[in-house]
């Protein structure tokens, strides 16, 4: 998957699905998509995503990537519950 072993590179790869579903979910659809009543949902299956593709990463060796990876995905949840539940 990557040559690099970097933190970095984690840390953008882990800001890349969440980046894209707020894009698309709060620009695009301008968040009048609601599943099962609970508008956070999307962005939960953004981390199921990243959560298989830091698996992988760690089976395959990347260790650095997939801290970095853990670290973007966990600044990117924190800030959508941030701004969820301070929005209401």
């Amino acid at each position: 998957m990557l040559q690099k072993n970097n933190l970095f590179i984690g840390i953008a790869a882990g800001l890349i699905l969440p980046g894209l579903t707020w894009s698309l979910f709060g620009y695009v659809l301008k968040n009048r998509v609601i599943i099962m009543d609970k508008p956070i949902i999307p962005y939960l299956v953004a981390l199921a995503l990243n959560l298989f593709i830091i698996k992988y990463l760690f089976k395959k060796g990347a260790d650095q990537t997939g801290a970095g990876m853990i670290l973007g995905t966990f600044v990117s949840m924190l800030l959508v519950f941030l701004f969820q539940s301070h929005l209401r």
